[in-house]
Formats: structure tokens, sequence, C-alpha cells
């Protein structure tokens, strides 16, 4: 026993294994060799080393060794990052503590995101919040949560932690919120539908709404029934970052959907039909619109303060079978970023565009439908051109964005302050760039071609499927051929679509037919890797979100975010030729696709290619025959010798004029 016992020390001293190891080989549970292995093992794999160990011998470790391998970890990153360890086995943490935390404070998404939890705050002057940390010297991690406290007046204390101890205190809470979550969803629907019961008057829904309310002081459990549901309505759709709320009366019920990266899904169960009348007087009397009038569209607007920032609802109501719909479209500054090379990301497109904005006059249009982004990118466009040196004028309905050093007019049809009336009073405004929000008529169509003619560059949008259909808009406006070739520079359409979620998406290899009815061809005879989304059902969500198997980024709905698509449609001499001619909105397309152009369908393609979105996406969305017609006939151009002869064909050929070969084969 004494030799062996000697070997061992002499081989610990020999590989100067850690103390733990060292403990380990002295007692006999591992040999040299086997410690070697486990821990080349744990570093490849990134296991625990315990658990390592014990998948090595088959056998349990035991409590004190353990907690002496715990405490060696604690101490090595404690002499590693600097900053105390925190062991909550010894030091006890409140889950109420935390949770508050969480809710009020530091969001869970962030915790997830860089392996961290809030522990407690103190009550010293100043306050101070103690935040447990897997990596204490994320840097990142460390702005972000200095952006939330500094603002508030609050300092940071970091511990570290192990992420051991941080999953099981994460899973404690998102155990206990989902449970929370259950019992108060079973709640709140008993409590408003009985609450409901009693109501027989809307004079309880009176108050000062005129001012500014803070969303979170409004959302008491005090608070009148249906005052208390709109507020969470409107919490909850800041909260998932949605873009439009629908609250729609239905024969035997009031649905509530929200649009989220474009998609509609319901929010809540459906509520009875009697809070129908009591739910949109609420939006009417915040909205500041007339309650007795229920025969005529109204449009109103709400300012709300969440989470100490501004956010502007932009509500419309319109009568229908069952009771007035109201929807409610969401502008919320704080969470768009502009810049046009935050939304496009082709190179080419994008330099096109930053081109076209830099030029001292002209026209430029963006085109596409409701809700694709159109405003972000002009907004993006002043955004390159906002300088001392520069006066830039707007006429928008509503305001959706506030930009500093510009000047903004919100447009008043009831005043005689409609687009055209705004455009011509800026023209004696000394105006630089002008934009407006939106081209609908002809007096605006030629105002603005008239300002871009006379020295300004004018910014405005239309509704159009394509670039190329601008021109037949303007044409059905009565605008002439020769004022929209003279003052177009260009002409921008764009689509949204949802980005897939890179956390849980499923690569796969397409076949040669799906590929072909896109347009494309796997290259060689390499396999192209695609994905698809992992979209799952609503009781698929329910059971994984029970297992905590849930995709944390994309709550398995398996998209995230959205994604700009552009066809951006440069003015060439040629193309000026065609619109002064009057040319059909297929020919003007064709030759802009031969000059370069990227339409719709192929900017989308690429980003399938890149991985950012996926083929079922892009038929919801940017997919058409035409678009695809277009872009077979741009690469079948791209040839223009003979396959037989290797004689040079024109263009405007159909077969070679030498051996008679067909130019283009199916």
């Amino acid at each position: 026993m004494t030799n062996s016992s000697s070997q061992r020390r002499a081989l610990v001293v020999q590989n100067n294994f850690s103390p733990f190891g060292n403990k380990l080989i002295q007692s006999g549970y591992v040999n040299n060799e086997q410690m070697q292995q486990a821990l080349i093992e744990c570093r490849k794999s990134g296991r625990p080393l315990t658990a390592v160990l014990e998948a090595l011998t088959g056998q349990q470790l035991s409590p004190d060794l353990i907690r002496q391998y715990k405490r060696q970890q604690l101490f090595e990153l404690k002499i590693l990052y600097g900053v105390e360890s925190l062991d909550p086995e010894l030091n006890q943490v409140s889950s109420a503590q935390v949770g508050q935390l969480i809710d009020t404070l530091i969001p869970i998404e962030l915790c997830r995101r860089y392996n961290l939890i809030p522990l407690s705050q103190s009550e010293t002057d100043p306050p101070f919040v103690l935040v447990a940390m897997v990596d204490p010297d994320n840097l990142a991690a460390q702005d972000e949560l200095n952006r939330i406290l500094r603002p508030k007046g609050i300092g940071l204390q970091r511990l570290v932690i192990t992420i051991d101890d941080y999953q099981r205190l994460i899973s404690t809470y998102m155990d206990a919120r989902l449970e929370q979550e259950k019992q108060l969803e079973a709640q709140s629907r008993v409590d408003v539908r009985s609450d409901l019961e009693g109501l027989e008057s809307l004079a309880e829904l009176s108050e000062d709404d005129s001012a500014e309310m803070d969303l979170d002081a409004g959302a008491e459990a005090d608070a009148a029934p249906i005052i208390a549901l709109v507020n969470k309505i409107l919490i909850k759709a800041l909260q998932m970052a949605v873009s439009d709320i629908h609250i729609e009366p239905q024969e035997e019920s009031l649905r509530i959907r929200f649009r989220k990266d474009g998609v509609l899904r319901e929010a809540f169960e459906p509520f009875p039909k009697k809070i129908i009348p009591a739910v949109v007087a609420r939006f009417k009397i915040i909205s500041q619109l007339d309650i007795a009038e229920r025969r005529a569209p109204q449009d109103g607007r709400i300012r709300r303060i969440y989470d100490g920032r501004k956010v502007d609802f932009r509500v419309n109501t319109l009568p229908s079978r069952y009771g007035e719909k109201v929807v409610l479209r969401i502008l919320d500054n704080s969470a768009t970023q502009l810049g046009l090379d935050k939304l496009i990301t082709d190179e080419t497109s994008l330099r096109i565009v930053q081109e076209m904005v830099k030029r001292p006059f002209g026209l430029m249009l963006v085109t596409g439908p409701t809700g694709s982004g159109k405003t972000t990118t002009l907004y993006s466009a002043l955004a390159e051109r906002n300088e001392p040196g520069v006066n830039i004028s707007t006429a928008e309905d509503p305001i959706e964005y506030s930009l500093p050093g510009i000047t903004q007019v919100q447009v008043i049809r009831e005043k005689g302050m409609d687009f055209a009336a705004i455009l011509r009073a800026f023209l004696r405004q000394d105006p630089d760039v002008i934009l407006v929000g939106e081209t609908r008529d002809k007096e605006t169509a030629k105002t603005a071609i008239e300002a871009a003619l006379t020295g300004h560059l004018v910014l405005t949008t239309l509704h159009t499927n394509d670039a190329a259909g601008a021109i037949a808009r303007l044409d059905e406006m009565g605008v002439e051929p020769f004022m929209v070739s003279g003052a177009l520079l260009g002409v921008v359409a764009q689509r949204l679509v949802r980005k897939v979620c890179d956390e849980c998406r499923i690569p796969y290899q397409p076949s040669p037919e799906e590929l072909a009815r896109f347009g494309l061809t796997s290259a060689g005879d390499a396999q192209l890797t695609l994905y698809k989304a992992n979209t799952l059902s609503p009781q698929e969500i329910q059971e994984a979100r029970s297992k905590n198997q849930l995709c944390q980024k994309c709550s398995g709905v398996g998209y995230k975010g959205r994604l700009g698509v552009y066809e951006v449609m440069r003015v060439t001499e040629a193309l000026q030729t065609l619109i002064t001619e009057g040319a059909p909105t297929e020919r003007i397309k064709e030759v802009a696709v031969e000059e370069g152009m990227q339409t719709l369908l192929a900017y989308s393609l690429d980003l399938v290619r890149k991985g950012l979105c996926t083929l079922e996406e892009i038929e919801r969305v940017t997919f058409t025959d035409t678009g695809l017609e277009a872009e077979l006939k741009a690469k079948r151009k791209t040839s223009l010798t003979c396959r037989t002869c290797g004689a040079e064909m024109q263009q405007d050929w159909l077969d070679c004029h030498y051996c008679t070969t067909p130019r283009f084969q199916d």
C-alpha cells in the first residue's frame, strides 16, 4: 500500500495536475492515464470534468469530491477574472428578487444572450445591481448592462459564477415564470369575464387621456377591467415587438391578433362578444376619437410612455358587420436603426442608391405595398444627406420618425394642407432635399416632378409591384412621359422577408426540380445547401416549452426579424428613351435587367443562398411568374455567340443568320 501510494504521488508531481486531480489520483479513483484522458475529453467536448470522469470510470464521485471540485473552480475563476465568485449552495439567492429584476430591469433575452443573471439591488446611495456572470470580462455584456442601468442612476457590480450554477438559476426562474403565466392567464380570463358581467355603462372609462401616460403605471391590478385589458394588450404588443394590433369583432367573440415579422398571429384566447363595445370605446377615447360616431371610419393617434421611451400608435377604426374593427400601427422610433448600409445588403444596389441620394436634383421613387419598409428607406436616405449645410423638408401623413435638423410637416386635409399644397409651400422655403410621404394623385406627382426639374432632390413613394411598374403608375396619373424621363433618377422597389432563425434552422439539399422551379441550378457536382425554418405548431410549442426545449431566439416560430429585399432601377439613357416613347412595362424591365438591375426575385434568392432566408418565405413574398421570366430572359441574353458555328449574334436575333441555329432553346 505504501509503495502504490508513493507511486501515485510521484505521478502527480510529474504531471502537475490540479489539486482536484491530484486528490483523485491519490485516492485511487483514477490513474494517471485516465486523468489525462478525462482532461483531453473535457477540453474537446466542453463537458464538466466531473461528468467526464464519472462516464469514464463508471463510478459516482462522492459529494465531498464534487464540493472540492466546485471550490477549485470558483477559486480559479476568482483569480482569473479578479472579481468575487458566487456559490448558490453557500450564498442564498432569492428567487423573488431575481424574478423582479428580470421582469423590470434586465430582460431575460439579455440574460440568456450573455449567460448572466441579476441577483439583488442594493439600497445604498447610489444603488447598484449585483449581477452573476459566467464571463465577467465580456465587454459587450457590460455595455448592454450599463446602457440599461446608467440612465436610471444604478451601478453595476459583477460576480463570477459557474456555467452549471447559472443554468440551474435561470432554469428555476423560467420554471417559476411558466407556472405563473399559466396561473395568470387562467385567472385573467376568469377575472375579466366575471368583472364584465356587471358592466352596464362606460362611465368608468372616462379619464383625461390627452396627456402622455406611462403604460407600466396604468397596468395596475385595481384599474377598471376594460382599462386593464386594453393596457395589457398594448404592453404585450410592445414586449413582443410587433408592428400592428388588430382588434376584430366576430359573430360570437372578440379576436385580438398581432402582426409580427409580417405575419398575423392570435395574441389571446377569444374574449366574449359582450365586451366589444366597451373595448372599442376605450381605444377611441384614448385616441381622442368620437365614440358616438360608429358608421364612418376614423383616424387617431395614441402616445404612451413604455420602458422610459415614447411610443406612438396610429389608430384606425372601421365599421364592420359585428362591430367596429380597430387596427393600431406601432411607431417605435427607438426600435429602428436608420442607415442605408443597415438595410441594403447587396453592395452594388447599395452603391447605386447612395449615388442617387447624393445627386443635387432629380426624383427618386421608393415603391412597394403597405408595410414593406418604404418610409424607413426614405428616412435612411435623408440621414445620408442630413448635414448643417443642407435644408431638408418633409411632408408626411403621419410623421413616423423624428430626425433632428430637418423640417417636418404633418398633412392636415381638413385645413387644406395636403401633399400638393405643402409641396408648393416648400418650393418657397429654399429647400435642397424634399420628402413627400406618398404620391397618390396627379397634382402631387406633377408638383414633385416640377420640383425635381428645378434643382431640388425629391424623394417620394408609390404603390406598385416592382420598379418598372412605377413608370406606368405615373402615366396613369396623367404625368407626361417626357417629364418623367427628364426628372427620374431611379426607382427602388422593396419587400420585407422574414429572416430564418440561425439557432434552429434545418439544413437540407434541395432537389433539382425544386431548384429549377426558382430558376436555380446546383453548380457542377456540388450539392447546394439551403435551410428550412423549424416552425412548430401551437401544440408543439407548448410541449417544447414544458420540456424547456423551445428555441430561445424564435420561440418555435422558425423566423426571427426581417430583411429588406430591393430592386434598384437606375434610369440610364436607354431607359430614358423607352420612357419617352411610352414603352410597355415588360420592355422597360427587360432592358433594366440587361443593364444589370437585380430583380426582387434575384435579390431574395441571393439571401437564400447565404442561409438568411428560405425558399418558402421567398415564394410567399417575392416569387412571381413575371419575376422569374425576367430572370430567365436575362440569363439567356448573356450569351451572344452561336452555339453551333460560333458566329457573333445580335441581341434582337431569334436564330443565327449563318447556320439558323435557334438562339433560345427550352
